[in-house]
């Protein structure tokens, strides 16, 4: 099935968001690289934010349906949360721009990405959760936990991008290196609790 119009205009603007930023989006000539006139892009997307807006829900969904997919193949809840992380770090690096615009400040209220921001949210969450009962991580509140793997995957991104995180340089470390750490100290921590509690 050919993608409607709508998804004409929001992969346009994701293509011009990657080659200029923000600045490089606007309804016209996303309208015009379509092929579409001037005023049809308004019949979608009242302004700008709210194309911006529909990019952003649209790259949450993709994230929330890949990992879905992989719990669909039985993969373990380890091995789920380890593949999250690594694509959150791979999204930041191989897409900056549509990266950084997700996780940015929004001046408008677009239910469709608040809907798509819940539910990758949940998955995480929930992915976590499974973890944890699997005794891959400390017990605790999982929704402050996959807060901590997030922030450390965010960070370790930025950093990288920036030039200051890489496997043969500063850091020692890959942002998927400090993926694999965090997750290897957290499960030692389980083990250790484990250990002093049938001690």
């Amino acid at each position: 099935m050919p993608p409607d119009t709508r998804d004409q205009l929001v992969e346009m603007a994701a293509r011009l968001l990657d080659e200029g930023g923000v600045e490089a989006v606007t309804l016209r000539e996303v309208g015009r690289l379509v092929g579409v006139s001037h005023n049809a892009p308004y019949k979608h997307f009242a302004s700008k934010e709210a194309l911006l807006a529909a990019i952003a829900a649209r790259e949450l969904v993709r994230q929330r349906t890949a990992l879905a997919q992989a719990i669909g193949r039985g993969r373990s809840a380890e091995a789920v949360l380890r593949m999250a992380l690594r694509r959150y770090v791979a999204w930041a690096q191989d897409h900056p721009a549509r990266f950084k615009l997700t996780f940015g400040t929004w001046s408008i209220d677009s239910e469709g990405l608040r809907l798509a921001a819940h539910e990758a949210q949940a998955m995480l969450v929930d992915i976590v959760a499974a973890t944890q009962e699997a005794g891959a991580l400390p017990p605790g509140d999982p929704v402050r936990l996959a807060s901590l793997l997030r922030a450390l995957a965010h960070g370790a991104a930025d950093l990288a991008s920036a030039g200051h995180l890489a496997s043969d340089g500063k850091g020692h470390a890959s942002p998927d290196d400090l993926v694999d750490d965090l997750l290897h100290y957290l499960r030692d921590a389980v083990t250790s609790r484990r250990g002093h509690s049938s001690a």
